[in-house]
């Protein structure tokens, strides 16, 4: 798949919740929206954002012997997860990924399509964008506009799980551009390696049939 065939729609580009009862529907029928105003201040993001940029502009050299010698999560990585870590539960790991420019976009991806195994993943992009989510009809691909201060929210497989299939895990990719690199930060929220994943009895209907088999997490 090339960034050729991505298609926006501009109804649901930005993916904002504007009401409460949105998510609802943002988690039954697209399994990704973006949510503002948690209390992170855009300098917590800009200096995280800036940060990134910094450290993979690094010789490799130096890149390898900071990771080697002396890794520390950063000042601006620690106000991140210091800021979103009392809103959420269970077990947290955190990715800083870099796209860098590429000479031949139209026959590139930086991330190919697919679904994260987490329970839900919050994502921190730059003002690039290039993260496109598949619509709900045939094989278009939406563009999720940044918005800034906001994370956008996507559902993996085990909220799909855990919810019998009401929340739609979502497939999504990273397209590239040809003369600025794209950084962004993803949070992955899960359960514990020893927890049993399976549907909570108690959204399951009155004669409501499992969907999946329990399994074990380390095992999934």
């Amino acid at each position: 798949m090339t960034s050729s065939k991505f298609e926006t729609n501009d109804d649901i580009l930005d993916f904002v919740i504007k009401k409460v009862n949105g998510i609802k529907e943002a988690t039954t029928k697209w399994g990704c929206f973006q949510i503002i105003n948690l209390g992170i201040s855009i300098e917590v993001l800009e200096d995280l954002k800036d940060v990134a940029h910094k450290f993979f502009q690094l010789p490799a050299e130096e890149k390898v012997n900071y990771c080697k010698d002396s890794y520390s999560a950063g000042e601006s990585v620690l106000m991140f997860w210091s800021a979103i870590e009392p809103l959420l539960m269970g077990t947290m790991k955190i990715n800083i990924n870099y796209y860098p420019p590429c000479p031949n976009p139209s026959i590139t991806i930086g991330a190919h399509r697919h679904c994260n195994g987490s329970g839900i993943t919050l994502i921190f992009q730059d003002d690039m964008g290039d993260l496109y989510v598949r619509g709900t009809k045939g094989d278009n691909w939406i563009h999720v506009n940044p918005i800034k201060g906001a994370l956008v929210v996507n559902i993996g497989d085990l909220l799909q799980i855990i919810s019998n299939d009401r929340y739609k895990r979502i497939e999504h990719c990273v397209a590239v551009d040809l003369s600025r690199a794209r950084i962004s930060v993803s949070l992955f929220v899960n359960t514990r390696l020893d927890s049993v994943i399976g549907q909570f009895s108690q959204i399951m209907k009155d004669g409501e049939k499992p969907v999946y088999k329990p399994v074990l997490h380390s095992d999934y």
